[in-house]
């Protein structure tokens, strides 16, 4: 297996030839000279693998090999707050509570003003996330805002892509079918199986949720629909994690594992980080026990992503907009009480890039520890917010960072599993 973390294609499995002609340029060499190499394969042969591997950018130039391209996500994403209102409980949540809906028209209006930004920094798509509380409380504005989005962004030439994220207690059986006809992807909270997901997610009334989200999971799968799985690592859930991630295997689930932001004045549910790397390990042996037909590691630990280098662990500042019920926009989903502008202003992501103070939202080269680290390009650096609560600062590493250290190149070795086995 070879894996460069400043290059966008992803891991590659080698089989002896091409590892020898990888390994023949551990001093540097002309590409050309890959052909005088003693293989058993004719000349051409070797040449034509090591031009493979320098698409797929194990090998690169002397001169650029500290070079990296970042790419840039050519996406917009909003996300609607739709309700304060909200069916569970959950320890760590942070999102204002209370009765406020969003209205249809301030849906259409933060859809529309998504589109005028869009337009105005040259993004190609917008994607809007429905969010709460819980959306399944206000679903009549989640559906005329869809209807909204899809004809303007049509007229506009902007591709769109919507996600429903739930918790999975509310989700009727005609609400499933709409977002199947409708073509909305499904996120649903599930944080463990039994115990280890009520514990952090009860209901308002003290009762348990899993069963209604694992039940809502087979009713979508039954129809067509396979939800993707949000879970949120905390110390209370973080030794059941393979359970969790073993229902989500055996169902052919993605599924992506969130580290728990500490919330102000509330109890840190921060794991103890050698429990955590325990239980993250048991689930890369899971995953290697039983490897998913379609590839899972993209974002699957928490703000890592092995779809290409990035230099930001998010769009916070950049490419990320919050629309509040009432319709003031902030900068993160973790801070909407700050807002900075409104659907109502011209170009509300410029209002957004434009805020110098509070966290920032740093390239990963600007943070203290970051420079060197060999995975600086996979996690880049890690939630700023995170950073800022946990050590005051926001121009620092991950205080997950030794997690991230301890796991990436795991996860590397169990996608190589996935394509050998593929490959049998």
């Amino acid at each position: 297996m070879a894996f460069r973390p400043s290059a966008p294609a992803g891991v590659a499995v080698l089989n002896e030839a091409a590892s020898r002609v990888l390994d023949s340029f551990a001093h540097p060499r002309p590409l050309d000279r890959a052909s005088s190499l003693s293989l058993p394969y004719p000349p051409e042969s070797a040449l034509f693998v090591a031009r493979q591997l320098a698409a797929l950018g194990l090998l690169v130039p002397t001169r650029a090999a500290e070079r990296v391209v970042a790419r840039l996500r050519p996406i917009l994403t909003v996300w609607l707050h739709l309700t304060t209102r909200c069916n569970l409980r959950c320890a760590y949540c942070y999102a204002p509570r209370g009765g406020v809906d969003m209205p249809p028209d301030v849906g259409r209006a933060a859809v529309d003003a998504a589109l005028r930004s869009a337009r105005a920094h040259g993004f190609t798509a917008v994607k809007i996330k429905y969010a709460g509380g819980e959306p399944t409380l206000n679903f009549p504005t989640v559906q005329a805002v869809h209807a909204h989005a899809r004809r303007q962004a049509a007229r506009a030439g902007i591709a769109l892509h919507e996600v429903f994220l739930s918790n999975g207690v509310g989700l009727t059986d005609p609400m499933l079918a709409w977002l199947r006809e409708e073509g909305i992807r499904l996120a649903l909270s599930l944080d463990g199986m039994d115990s280890a997901h009520d514990q952090q997610r009860p209901r308002a009334g003290g009762q348990g949720s899993s069963d209604a989200v694992a039940t809502t999971v087979d009713r979508a799968r039954a129809i067509g629909i396979s939800p993707h799985l949000s879970v949120t690592v905390t110390r209370y859930n973080v030794d059941a994690l393979p359970e969790v991630v073993a229902f989500a295997l055996d169902r052919g689930l993605t599924f992506n594992l969130n580290f728990v932001r500490p919330v102000p004045g509330a109890p840190n549910l921060m794991p103890p980080t050698d429990r955590l790397i325990a239980a993250l390990r048991a689930v890369v042996e899971l995953m290697e026990q039983r490897p998913p037909a379609q590839r899972i590691i993209d974002g699957l630990l928490d703000r890592c992503d092995f779809t290409g280098p990035h230099r930001y662990p998010c769009g916070m500042g950049r490419s990320y907009l919050v629309v509040g019920p009432k319709g003031a926009v902030a900068r993160c989903h973790m801070e909407m009480q700050a807002g900075v502008s409104t659907v109502w202003d011209e170009d509300p992501l410029a209002a957004v890039q434009a805020v110098s103070e509070g966290v920032r939202n740093l390239p990963v080269e600007a943070k203290e520890g970051c420079s060197k680290c060999p995975w600086r390009y996979v996690c880049a650096g890690g939630c700023p917010l995170l950073a800022r609560r946990v050590t005051g600062r926001e121009d620092v590493r991950s205080p997950y960072c030794e997690v991230y250290r301890a796991i990436l190149p795991e996860l590397v070795r169990a996608e190589g599993t996935r394509l050998l086995r593929r490959s049998e």
